[in-house]
């Protein structure tokens, strides 16, 4: 504990077969409020972040700290999927600094209440976690005596976004960034709104048309079944549901996530970032739909498909349709994106999904019902910037390496060509969500030399 008083340390953290895992958990006494002075603000809460000083420089000048910017979820399922940061650390001399994003994970500052009402949850902002985190490193920076060690900050998908954005809003603290599938530009009508579905559906119609065309094929015939109690019985049993099915529309966000995710995580090497999964899993899912015969059932291809993302391993006897916790701890993303991650979206006709629209008012509404607030439509783009970036950054801008993966669906709504000699686009044609944070080294460079 430091003088202060703002610090505690856990003793090391281990895995659930006991072994050590590469970090140390501690905890800062961090305000709940920075940018008001009222009586709650000062209230104080446990921010959670993660140590690694294996390779840290210390004499005879303190070696740089890499930042990692946490994202909506808790911060060990992120620092167990980074594999960059710890490869190039001993290069570096870096000690390695996790840390959890307000309202994720052990973070909360309203504990099991964090969730309650908007009267808590108007704390979760990405602008609150911003100030976090300078607060924390600027405090930690002080109690290791390392006051001048660089600080280089790194960030995957909304942990990427933040992370260019606090290079931005916060130069005297990190001179770089690293922002890895950040999709920056997916506000107002930056970039199209149907581009994320239309990736998603490349990503499949790549591998095999009849597996494009057998999905999105499966929407209307889920709908026509599942039309009547008996259907939704028959669905139940096809989808192994543990409990019978109310809605045909779960049955379908069940597929849509499957296939969705998927195609963010087809990564060249088998991997666990979101579920257990094969190498390539979406030429893997288009194999088994291809591998039916001719007239085989259209809903039994997708069931059988989708299954190998929610269980690759083979141990799950039946699937939670309806209701149950995400495992990852994402539950806030809710709020945050009727508030101000309003990021617009709609479904072509050209996609395997379902064609859809977007409408302002309709989601204003939704959110309203939700969580009795509604959403700051053009927030984010006032806040940070996002139109006409390349020259807005170029003026002022510096020290940023936006990373994507064109097989990235998110990939669209990124920086994905070079703005100055120090804000640096690497787009790889192969390459999927997040692959400089969560990809092991191997996996890293064979991305990068594809």
């Amino acid at each position: 504990a430091s003088s202060s008083g703002r610090y505690a340390a856990s003793a090391a953290a281990a895995t659930d077969n006991g072994t050590a895992k590469p970090f140390t958990a501690h905890y800062f006494q961090q305000e709940l409020d920075h940018f008001t002075f009222t009586p709650n603000a000062s209230r104080l809460f446990s921010h959670k972040y993660l140590l690694n000083d294996t390779f840290w420089r210390r004499k005879p000048a303190a070696g740089p700290l890499f930042v990692y910017t946490g994202n909506e979820g808790d911060i060990e399922w992120f620092t167990t999927n980074t594999g960059f940061m710890f490869d190039i650390a001993p290069e570096f001399g870096a000690l390695l600094v996790f840390i959890e994003h307000r309202f994720y994970g052990e973070s909360k500052p309203f504990g099991n209440d964090s969730y309650k009402s908007a009267d808590t949850l108007g704390y979760l902002t990405s602008t609150q976690a911003l100030a976090d985190f300078a607060v924390l490193i600027t405090s930690l920076k002080q109690n290791l005596s390392a006051v001048d060690a660089p600080v280089v900050v790194f960030g995957g998908s909304y942990g990427g976004m933040l992370a260019s954005w606090f290079r931005l809003k916060y130069p005297h603290v990190a001179m770089g960034a690293l922002a890895s599938s950040a999709p920056i530009l997916q506000f107002d009508d930056i970039t199209p709104w149907s581009s994320f579905y239309d990736a998603v559906s490349q990503d499949f119609k790549s591998e095999s048309l009849n597996c494009f065309s057998v999905i999105k094929a499966v929407w209307d015939v889920l709908d026509y079944r599942g039309s009547n109690d008996s259907g939704l019985l028959e669905l139940s049993k096809t989808f192994r549901a543990c409990k019978t099915v109310r809605f045909p529309s779960s049955l379908s966000n069940w597929l849509w996530t499957a296939f969705t995710y998927t195609a963010m995580v087809d990564y060249p090497t088998p991997a666990n970032f979101m579920m257990n999964l094969p190498a390539y899993p979406v030429k893997e899912m288009c194999k088994i739909i291809d591998s039916f015969p001719v007239g085989a059932d259209v809903v039994e291809k997708a069931f059988t498909a989708a299954s190998l993302y929610y269980n690759y391993t083979g141990d799950q006897k039946c699937f939670e349709m309806e209701g149950g916790d995400d495992p990852h701890g994402l539950s806030g993303w809710g709020w945050q994106a009727c508030t101000e991650m309003v990021m617009p979206m709609t479904v072509s006709n050209e996609s395997m999904f379902p064609p859809s629209g977007f409408s302002y008012e309709e989601k204003s509404e939704g959110c309203f019902a939700s969580y009795e607030v509604r959403p700051r439509m053009n927030w984010i783009t006032t806040e940070y910037g996002g139109h006409k970036i390349d020259k807005v950054l170029k003026r002022f801008g510096s020290n940023i390496i936006f990373s994507n993966g064109m097989r990235d669906p998110w990939s669209r709504g990124g920086v994905l060509k070079n703005i100055s000699s120090s804000i640096i686009a690497l787009v790889t044609e192969k390459g999927k969500h997040e692959v400089a944070e969560n990809m092991q080294g191997p996996k890293y460079s064979e991305l990068t030399n594809a």
